[in-house]
């Protein structure tokens, strides 16, 4: 079978001409050579699950040297787990909190990008499968959000994502072939995922790919985005995502409390 179906950690186990060691470091480091995987593990090992204010300070000195650029003042919670961090660049005084997951997994894609001033929320996961993410600067994503991208998701300044959020570009797969599983047959993908400047999605909001939601635009809880929200639009909706008016008009402007669906 092509190696070009093999894009979760899952496939790439059930590889057999590899040890598990080479799928390993293939999966966990993302580069060759016996002295990054040595790296990598020890620094891990030491400094993941440390607590308290040396924790925070190991992870400060330490972190940087396993990832492609770190700017002044990050911080990294505990416990983090990260995936072929030499593709992950994170800006000038960003947090990224306990138990985040930042997999840049992928052949030639670009990874993951987090800009200036940016916060990435408790047991958040940034996932790539030969795709690419890219928080801009002052993003705000709350816990337990995910993002997962065969192609590129992108995420504009001052962004805002309320818990429990999922945005995926790509995941879907073709089923035709009923003599091979679904997991195993080609991907579909819609050209990836554009959230604009200053856009609030509230809790549990679910945007597919190909999906475009427009500048300073508000998505009500529990949204389902399948089609594209003109900039500083005020919607809601889960069967059918309707739009209830735009930011400044009477009787939207400002008030969250229509946004409950």
């Amino acid at each position: 079978m092509s190696r070009e179906y093999y894009g979760s950690i899952h496939k790439e186990l059930l590889e057999k001409d590899r040890s598990l060691s080479e799928k390993y470091a293939d999966i966990v480091v993302g580069r060759k050579g016996i002295f990054r995987l040595l790296k990598h593990e020890l620094i891990v090992l030491c400094c993941s699950g440390l607590p308290g204010a040396l924790g925070l300070f190991l992870r400060k000195i330490f972190y940087p040297r396993l990832f492609g650029s770190v700017g002044r003042g990050v911080v990294f919670g505990r416990n983090i787990v990260f995936r072929h961090p030499g593709k992950i660049a994170i800006g000038d005084n960003t947090i990224v909190d306990d138990g985040v997951v930042l997999d840049a997994k992928g052949k030639g894609s670009e990874g993951i990008r987090i800009g200036r001033h940016a916060y990435i929320g408790r047991h958040t996961i940034l996932s790539c499968k030969d795709g690419s993410i890219v928080v801009e600067d002052y993003c705000n994503i709350s816990a337990n959000c995910t993002i997962l991208s065969e192609t590129e998701v992108r995420l504009g300044a001052y962004s805002f994502l309320a818990g429990n959020c999922y945005l995926v570009a790509g995941g879907n797969h073709r089923f035709d072939d009923i003599g091979t599983p679904i997991m195993f047959q080609p991907s579909i993908t819609k050209g990836g995922i554009r959230i604009g400047s200053d856009v609030w999605l509230g809790a549990g909001v679910v945007v597919l790919d190909g999906v475009t939601v427009g500048k300073g635009a508000v998505l009500g809880a529990g949204s389902v985005v399948t089609g594209d929200v003109p900039d500083y639009a005020v919607a809601r909706g889960a069967r059918q995502l309707k739009i209830l008016g735009t930011r400044g008009e009477p009787g939207t402007a400002g008030d969250p409390s229509g946004l409950k669906p």
